[in-house]
């Protein structure tokens, strides 16, 4: 009976050890923030956001969107997000808000979306249609003839010497200028590709552009901006396609504030 006692007292003891009357909460884990390019520019164009991120202990993957297919493109980015534990915030750029767009449907570590001079396509809409539907955009005669590809299909560059003022206008020539060497080229199916369900239906939604936009009319991108009821926009004046480059604190911070949300 003795030997009884003397183990329930220690177990008593080792108990109360474990659990301290005054235990420290659990800190909140920060989102990771993946951040997804459009078309004609590649990850590179985020490292001014990155580098905001990373300094306020944010994790941040850029990924490489191939710029194939909308639903192929989003299945690369839904196996990043699914290789993530814990929350993330989904950021894409141009056609990377499609992509996004898709990506996050059915996955439930995503918390919200910020789309930077993005599309955010209803189901049946493709990229071509939207950029077009609004004037202001200029895309179509900047491009150069499109690249014959062996499956039939095409790919699209902007001419060197339109990028500066058609892509990046806010920018440093000599920026722009290695920015345009560097271009990834899109895919003429996945402009051409409509949209499914998309997850700005039922996930918070954030948006930046410029009003100086030449890819993607500024009126475009607010009017898809106010459908998929932003809960936060940001507009920046003169700021051009990739706002994400010249402004980066600016779209940085709006990140943070997705993230942030509760």
């Amino acid at each position: 009976m003795k030997a009884i006692k003397h183990l329930a007292l220690t177990l008593s003891i080792a108990a109360g050890a474990a659990l301290p009357a005054h235990a420290a909460p659990a800190v909140a884990v920060k989102p990771t923030v993946i951040l997804v390019h459009g078309a004609f520019a590649d990850a590179t164009s985020w490292n001014g956001v990155a580098t905001k991120l990373r300094a306020d202990g944010y994790s941040v993957i850029g990924a490489a969107n191939p710029l194939r297919s909308v639903q192929g493109d989003a299945q690369v980015v839904a196996n990043i997000v699914k290789s993530v534990q814990g929350p993330v915030v989904l950021v894409g750029h141009s056609y990377g808000g499609a992509v996004i767009s898709a990506a996050a449907q059915g996955l439930p570590n995503v918390k919200s979306l910020v789309y930077v001079a993005a599309f955010a396509p209803e189901q049946g809409e493709t990229a071509l249609e939207l950029s077009g539907r609004f004037p202001g955009g200029t895309l179509g005669s900047a491009l150069a003839a499109p690249v014959a590809l062996a499956d039939g299909g095409k790919d699209f560059y902007i001419q060197q010497d339109k990028f500066h003022q058609q892509f990046a206008a806010d920018l440093p020539k000599a920026q722009a200028e290695l920015m345009a060497v560097s271009q990834r080229p899109i895919a003429e199916a996945a402009l051409l590709e409509a949209a499914r369900s998309p997850a700005w239906k039922t996930l918070p939604s954030y948006f930046v552009y410029g009003s100086g936009d030449k890819n993607i009319p500024a009126a475009a991108l607010g009017f898809m901006a106010e459908r998929a009821k932003s809960r936060k926009t940001v507009v920046i004046p003169g700021a051009s396609h990739v706002v994400m480059t010249s402004h980066p604190n600016a779209v940085a911070r709006l990140i943070e504030q997705a993230a942030e949300a509760k």
